[in-house]
């Protein structure tokens, strides 16, 4: 198989994935190592496909949730275990950790996909932020952020913002 073949091959196994796949796991399928992946990904992406990287693998992320809400919350907390805490509530409850979004004095705008929907997803978040001895987002601005995140419906919502009220996470609107 030829270079533009397999990224014809990668780009229709993301586009029929309903969950991000491993940059591991391509390279395994199509025998390449995972350099040439991140390689062909690129490639893809400036050719204007919509792939994005989350903690998870890759994904394109017009395949799922499209019926869903998406809102966001701002908080504000410190520490690892803040973090896990803060997440597992919101999934635990029903939602979907889409991103995590901060706002830096001189570059603005940063935000970091994070695709957090289980307990599973969460762990091995928790591991990759362990193992990588990785700053979160939010360590720049003190602690404050925004999150995006994907409910079914408004009373979902609602209980995610009362819960992170109540654990003083959630940055009060008033």
């Amino acid at each position: 198989m030829d270079a533009q073949d397999r990224r014809e091959e990668i780009f229709k196994v993301l586009n029929e994935s309903k969950n991000p796949i491993k940059g591991t796991e391509l390279s395994q399928k199509f025998q390449v190592s995972r350099q040439v992946i991140v390689q062909d990904i690129a490639l893809l992406r400036a050719k204007g496909e919509n792939i994005i990287a989350t903690p998870q693998g890759y994904i394109i992320p017009d395949t799922y949730g499209k019926s869903r809400i998406l809102k966001t919350i701002a908080c504000n907390h410190e520490g690892y275990d803040e973090i896990e805490d803060e997440l597992k509530t919101i999934i635990d409850i029903g939602g979907r950790v889409i991103d995590v979004i901060v706002d830096h004095p001189l570059y603005g705008e940063i935000r970091s996909l994070l695709e957090i929907g289980s307990r599973l997803e969460l762990q091995q978040f928790m591991d990759s932020i362990k193992e990588t001895n990785a700053e979160p987002l939010s360590s720049l601005t003190g602690g404050i952020h925004i999150h995006t995140i994907e409910v079914e419906n408004e009373e979902i919502f609602k209980r995610i913002k009362e819960a992170l009220m109540r654990k003083k996470y959630l940055i009060n609107e008033d």
